[in-house]
């Protein structure tokens, strides 16, 4: 695996065969932050990485200038591997929590510009309580987006909130946000 852009552009890293994720790919990751550039500037946005398994996606972030990113996964080979990243990158601006995404969301306090959540295929039938409680206890802050990512088979049409899905091989990628629209 590799960062496709920013700062830490072509560093590459090989996470352990006995991690259980499911990494975004090298193509859909480029495409998702291509699409991301044109909606936010990502100089100095807080971040958060549900099911962040490999960090792949917690460093593209920091690698574009993300001031703050908590990744968050519940299996500890995966927080042992993303922490020994932050070390050799030296990125104090990664926070590593080892928890359970869904009770992270119902706990936190406060709220991100942006929030990723790639949770295993496995949990297609909670996956659409991701949107529900980002927005019921607001962790989104105002004109953030959240992007789920999905196996195509898994329909989040129809949730509140859902302004665009974007479909990469077996992987679609659904944005939601608040627009000005939803705050009236």
């Amino acid at each position: 695996m590799r960062v496709v852009s920013g700062m830490l552009k072509g560093f590459v890293f090989q996470p352990p065969a006995n991690l259980p994720a499911r990494p975004t790919t090298d193509f859909a990751r480029t495409a998702i932050f291509n699409i991301l550039s044109n909606w936010i500037a990502f100089d100095g946005v807080r971040v958060l990485d549900l099911f962040a398994g490999t960090g792949a996606i917690s460093l593209e972030f920091l690698s574009r200038g993300a001031s703050h990113v908590i990744a968050v996964d519940q299996d500890t080979r995966c927080i042992r591997f993303m922490r020994s990243l932050k070390q050799r990158l030296h990125l104090a601006q990664w926070q590593i929590i080892r928890m359970d995404a869904f009770r992270f969301l119902k706990g936190w306090v406060g709220n991100f510009d942006v929030i990723f959540a790639g949770p295993p295929y496995a949990l297609q039938m909670k996956i659409r309580q991701i949107p529900e409680l980002v927005f019921q206890y607001e962790r989104l802050a105002p004109g953030g987006i959240l992007i789920v990512e999905h196996h195509w088979r898994t329909s989040l049409e129809g949730l509140p909130h859902l302004f665009d899905q974007r479909r990469y091989g077996a992987s679609v990628f659904s944005f939601f946000g608040l627009r000005e629209a939803d705050n009236a």
